[in-house]
């Protein structure tokens, strides 16, 4: 795979089924779990929904979320609710808040499941409650938040999977499809630089542009 100008690796470890991918310049790296859970969780280009006939396509950067919804940029505090427009595939739109209740470290340890590349490298549980806002049937959706330094800044490692037991990446029940309806789960990071210190949500062009932050 190839992005960016950035050429990844990927090597398979057959034991656990883990998979570890690293570019070769330095800028990046990237450990990844080749699972269809892990598969799954990563959306589809999103479409409007026919049931909303006012939404605008979430792939219009220049269409602002409005209302209850946090706009791009918001800045919150971990513990703090955040009210978010959230597409999952082709299929499922609707709304969400999230609460980000810890950002957790780890140990060097923990890694250990992702092979000798991921040596240096101390992980990071961000934990978060995810509401059904809209109402719409989210059911066995996933959301995922990243992990970055302290004023934003990315750690230089993108993780895809989970860590059995500390950090588990919980897809939405069957039952969420209702407001209300709630679940918990982790998204795990790394850093083998300073500490991760935020959690930040970048579904959505206008949100990949201009996350939605909490910082501890």
């Amino acid at each position: 795979m190839i992005r960016k100008g950035r050429i990844v690796f990927a090597v398979a470890l057959t034991t656990l089924g883990l998979g570890l991918t690293a570019c070769n310049d330095g800028e990046d790296e990237a450990v990844g779990q080749e699972s269809p859970s892990a598969s799954a969780s990563a959306p589809a280009s999103p479409a409007p929904s026919s049931d909303s006939p006012s939404a605008e396509p979430s792939d219009d950067a220049s269409t602002a979320p409005s209302g209850d919804v946090a706009a791009p940029g918001t800045k919150f505090k971990v513990g703090d609710r955040a009210v978010l427009p959230f597409t999952y595939g082709t299929s499922k739109k609707g709304t969400v808040a999230v609460t980000v209740t810890a950002i957790e470290k780890g140990t060097e340890a923990d890694m250990a499941p992702f092979g000798d590349k991921a040596k240096g490298m101390t992980p990071y549980y961000i934990r978060m409650k995810v509401e059904n806002v809209g109402g719409t049937d989210l059911s066995y959706s996933s959301l995922r938040l990243r992990g970055k330094l302290a004023g934003g800044a990315p750690t230089g490692i993108i993780l895809i999977g989970d860590l059995p037991g500390k950090c588990d990446s919980e897809t939405a029940p069957r039952e969420f499809t209702t407001k209300g309806a709630s679940y918990e789960t982790c998204s795990l990071s790394a850093t083998k630089t300073d500490p991760i210190a935020v959690a930040s949500f970048e579904e959505g062009d206008a949100y990949s542009d201009s996350p939605v932050l909490w910082t501890s």
